[in-house]
């Protein structure tokens, strides 16, 4: 990755082209390639614009590929407050308009799945369509029982842990890495999608300073978020909706969540994958987006 703003080649045929502009009240770093039909793909915790590189590198023939760190990750601002989903929405509609983008795809991962989600209900003349892709949307009481104790630890026990204030920061501080690989490792099909190398680069943004503050207070703002989410449900989405999950993770929960808000929305289960889709089936994430595109 490029740290000091210059353009990078991924292993595709455009470069990746780094960013940085200042809208919302904070400084956005965002990184683009290709042209064509807008498509805006949206990170998760732990990790920033960089889980998609391989999907940019299948798609920026094809589209104008949009890949910003989310506030308060990688080399976006890390501000005091501003994690809910609404909050983070409206960073996304200045940066589409900035970038003069319409008829946005917009695919999100994780945490960016919410954050999507909640961009295309509140801007509805922005989003064409969306993607889904591990995760379960708070607010319509999925992912609350998926958080709920499981034999053996297999629940979402992060999830309350790390909306406590301060205490995740205070054990979480100087372990870094090792709390990183134990999520790469433990909620993946295919461990090795994510190497030493990439595991420093999201210990890299992680540990800049405010970066892992910012991090948990999305986690610290749940209910909040979890209240918007359920608010926007009222009003059904009829823009095409896909929504996935790994047969290693969250399966048919994330195809389920995604139904109270869009009856209409299609998907199920991406076989030989576990929560980090972009990096263990980008093959599967680059045809998702090729055909949301197509159904808009």
């Amino acid at each position: 990755m490029a740290r000091d703003g210059r353009e990078v080649d991924m292993g595709s045929s455009r470069a990746l082209e780094h960013h940085s502009v200042q809208l919302n009240g904070i400084k956005q770093h965002y990184v683009k390639s290709g042209s064509g039909p807008a498509v805006l793909l949206l990170h998760g915790w732990p990790q920033t614009w960089y889980e998609w590189r391989h999907v940019m590198g299948r798609l920026s023939d094809t589209f104008t590929v949009v890949a910003p760190d989310l506030r308060g990750f990688g080399y976006t601002s890390k501000p005091a407050s501003g994690y809910d989903a609404a909050t983070i929405a409206s960073d996304l509609a200045a940066l589409t308009s900035h970038l003069g983008l319409k008829d946005v795809t917009v695919v999100g991962h994780d945490w960016g799945a919410v954050f999507g989600y909640v961009y295309a209900a509140s801007s509805p003349g922005q989003v064409s369509a969306l993607g889904i892709v591990e995760m379960a949307l708070p607010g319509v009481n999925v992912m609350e029982q998926a958080m709920s104790p499981a034999p053996g630890g297999n629940f979402l026990w992060h999830m309350g842990f790390q909306s406590v204030p301060d205490i995740p920061e205070l054990l979480i501080s100087g372990k870094e890495r090792t709390y990183l690989q134990w999520f790469f490792e433990h909620f993946a099909y295919d461990p090795s999608a994510i190497g030493a190398a990439d595991l420093d680069e999201y210990t890299a943004a992680i540990t800049q300073v405010g970066a892992l503050r910012a991090g948990l207070a999305v986690y610290q703002d749940f209910f909040a978020t979890a209240a918007q989410v359920a608010a926007h449900a009222k009003t059904p989405l009829k823009i095409p909706v896909r929504a996935f999950g790994g047969e290693a993770c969250l399966g048919g929960l994330t195809l389920a969540s995604v139904k109270p808000v869009a009856p209409n929305a299609q998907g199920g289960v991406i076989e030989r994958c576990g929560h980090w889709a972009a990096e263990e089936r980008p093959d599967f994430v680059e045809e998702m987006v090729r055909e949301l595109a197509k159904s808009r």
